[in-house]
């Protein structure tokens, strides 16, 4: 069985983004389409930080609308070999690309133009708006995650609660640095930090193992009863669902604690994680 399937990461930068996943039939990578030389640039350093990894994978190079050329194709195929992958094929839209396919002795995939719905330009639209507000309520000193205090006068035992598994975690286990960015249809564990600048979304629940430092979106599907755990919770920016808050400037300064980010009462709540035990369990979302 390949080792690596299922497993994927992406690289943001200005122009665009780098994806590499894991697929049934081995890899595929998928390239900017405006910038097809800085996106060979991201896969390489990517490939070097792990050179063994992917060692005996083929892949598919997933081009998308753009148009390359065969010294492109040359480079990306040098890029994987020395990477220990083969590369298998080509994919994408562009009307020469059998063509180019064809004369470097590589398979063809063809994939028409993927158009988004009006939900999904929407939700687009929102979270890069969502940035900038967040970015300007900051520069403006302004906190809007409260911390909940809950009282202790009575204590109460933790209900255990039964949950069903989802099917398609991805689990990560090294650090993401500020500009990478994991994308999953499902819950994400991350064994490690995610540094400031780095990005999580999933559709499901958060969890980090570590310093969770970068931008956070739970539920991303419209789950408001989605979560974010991290060890220690310094987010820049966390959302659920549809709620969006910024990390209060003091946050950095306090004692480290587990601690959970949920949706109460119409806004971004975070509790630590030992006071989320104690709440009632008809309070906290299943």
């Amino acid at each position: 069985m390949w080792r690596a399937q299922g497993l994927q990461f992406s690289v943001r930068a200005q122009h665009g983004v780098t994806l590499l996943r894991g697929r049934r039939d081995g890899l595929e990578v998928t390239l900017p389409e405006h910038a097809l030389e800085t996106g060979l640039d991201q896969l390489e350093a990517r490939l070097a930080q792990q050179p063994s990894f992917y060692s005996g994978s083929s892949a598919i190079a997933n081009f998308g609308n753009a148009v390359p050329t065969a010294e492109i194709i040359g480079r990306l195929r040098a890029v994987l070999s020395d990477a220990g992958i083969t590369l298998r094929g080509l994919a994408g839209g562009y009307v020469a690309l059998p063509e180019l396919a064809a004369n470097a002795g590589l398979e063809f995939e063809s994939r028409p133009e993927i158009k988004l719905s009006d939900s999904a330009r929407s939700l687009i639209a929102d979270f890069a708006g969502a940035r900038k507000d967040i970015a300007a309520r900051r520069r403006r000193g302004e906190a809007s995650v409260p911390r909940l205090r809950v009282d202790a006068k009575e204590p109460r035992q933790p209900a255990l609660r039964l949950v069903e598994a989802h099917p398609t975690a991805l689990y990560q286990t090294a650090t993401l640095r500020g500009g990478q960015a994991l994308h999953h249809g499902g819950h994400i564990v991350v064994v490690g930090d995610v540094n400031p600048g780095a990005e999580l979304v999933a559709t499901g629940d958060i969890v980090v193992f570590g310093r969770l430092g970068g931008i956070a979106h739970a539920g991303a599907a419209g789950d408001a009863k989605a979560r974010i755990f991290a060890v220690d919770l310094t987010a820049t920016q966390l959302r659920i669902a549809t709620y969006i808050a910024a990390e209060q400037g003091s946050a950095r300064r306090r004692a480290v604690s587990p601690e959970v980010a949920l949706v109460r009462d119409g806004q971004i709540t975070i509790l630590t994680l030992s006071r989320f035990g104690e709440l009632p369990a008809a309070s906290v979302p299943p």
